[in-house]
């Protein structure tokens, strides 16, 4: 079995959340993907095989499957893109159905745009809140009142705080093992910690401890939900806007969101990605 190991929403050729690609003839059993996924070390590795008109794609961490990924998606469309040419290609999820097209830039890399799931958000419970807070080493004094703490939703649950300071955003910590507990009891998949530096730019950082992973330096399906929660609050901001994340792990990342004043509908992130290596396992 051939792994590709292909970093999505890099920088200039650098950075970018690596990600696992395995395109199958027969999806492997569930156990065999979890344990493929260990081995990887990646948060996400991404297994596809032909469906219908496209193909169907399952993410594992290394400790859970994950219902929506996106740097594995921009991932994968670059791996497609590779073996089967530029292109829009549609994916079948376990609940939902998304696309991703992929071009070819004249300097010879992929960039790959994904079609996020519909989105929705919600209040978080005041409780949980504070509990999160706490976890996080974090206080009320610190967060932008513009931007409400909530539930997002874009193929994937995630819980959006917004910092007043960049300093802030900088000295993110948290005790792992307690927001693993709080992150599940709430089907989280990330706490997606950012802060605004204008009207079209995000700086971001995601906790993904329910995967057994600390942070993620690319969170495309978070990127998804954010726009979302965006459009929710009616935030007068750009549609389009760009997410750095990565900085403060040395592993700087760029996502492009765009968006529609559409409730609920799908958003597009797009980024660039570089192929690591493949092995075969």
């Amino acid at each position: 079995m051939n792994i590709l190991k292909i970093a999505a929403f890099t920088d200039d050729n650098k950075g970018g959340n690596p990600a696992g690609v395995v395109i199958c003839d027969e999806m492997p059993k569930e156990k065999e993907m979890l344990s493929i996924a260990k081995k990887v070390g990646y948060s996400e590795t991404a297994f596809l095989k032909s469906f219908k008109d496209g193909w169907r794609i399952r993410y594992f961490s290394p400790e859970i499957e994950v219902p929506f990924c996106g740097h594995a998606t921009i991932a994968s469309g670059s791996a497609l893109g590779d073996r089967f040419g530029e292109g829009v290609y549609k994916l079948f999820l376990n609940h939902d159905e998304i696309s991703v097209g992929v071009t070819k830039s004249v300097n010879g890399r992929n960039t790959a745009a994904l079609q996020s799931p519909e989105t929705w958000s919600d209040a978080a419970p005041q409780e949980y809140t504070e509990e999160i807070l706490k976890t996080f080493k974090l206080s009320m004094t610190n967060l932008d009142p513009n931007f409400p703490i909530r539930f997002a939703f874009a193929g994937a649950k995630h819980l959006i705080i917004v910092v007043k300071e960049r300093k802030t955003l900088a000295k993110m910590d948290y005790h792992f093992e307690n927001a693993k507990a709080l992150m599940m009891n709430e089907d989280v998949a990330t706490i997606s910690l950012l802060w605004p530096e204008s009207d079209e730019i995000f700086h971001s950082r995601n906790a993904f401890a329910p995967g057994g992973v600390y942070e993620d330096p690319a969170t495309g399906a978070a990127a998804a939900a954010l726009a979302g929660y965006l459009r929710d609050i009616g935030w007068q901001g750009k549609k389009r806007f760009e997410i750095i994340q990565g900085e403060d792990m040395g592993c700087p990342s760029r996502l492009f969101v765009e968006y529609t004043s559409t409730s609920g509908a799908s958003v597009k992130v797009a980024g660039e990605t570089r192929y690591i290596r493949e092995i075969r396992v």
